[in-house]
């Protein structure tokens, strides 16, 4: 999509994160959903940066263009790691301590629920589509 610029955000938590971003303004955070890309969100990019925002979708670990994920050790692919990472970017990308606004489908809301839970002094706000939030439950049992 014409205007659409895409970098390589080089040690964010340890990764270099594919981002495509375009706009001024505050900073709106698209997390996709599985098994997509920044791509699903090529029409809310352009949206959000006609309307003065700006809009940052990145890849997530183990997808797209993002690398450093240690792909043949799955325990480094938790929700922890997922919230650490976007973390990471935000730190490389916004001004110190900046909220932003953040947007998550599918598996992407299941990151931007944990992501605002686990660091809420990070975010302005949140939309997600398509995943309620989920409280976990130490003793429940996932499997009835």
């Amino acid at each position: 999509m014409e205007g659409i610029q895409h970098k390589t955000v080089v040690s964010a938590n340890g990764m270099n994160i594919h981002i495509a971003e375009k706009g001024d303004g505050p900073l709106v955070l698209l997390i996709h959903g599985f098994p997509e890309l920044w791509y699903s969100w090529r029409h809310q990019i352009m949206y959000l940066a006609d309307h003065g925002y700006r809009a940052v979708a990145p890849d997530l670990r183990g997808y797209g263009d993002t690398t450093g994920a240690p792909v043949n050790d799955h325990t480094k692919f938790s929700i922890i790691h997922l919230v650490a990472d976007m973390i990471g970017l935000l730190d490389a990308i916004t001004n110190e301590g900046e909220k932003v606004f953040v947007v998550g489908h599918d598996w992407g809301a299941i990151v931007a629920w944990n992501l605002c839970t686990f660091r809420p002094d990070r975010v302005k706000a949140l939309v997600n589509m398509s995943v309620p939030f989920v409280r976990w439950n130490p003793d429940g049992d996932v499997v009835p």
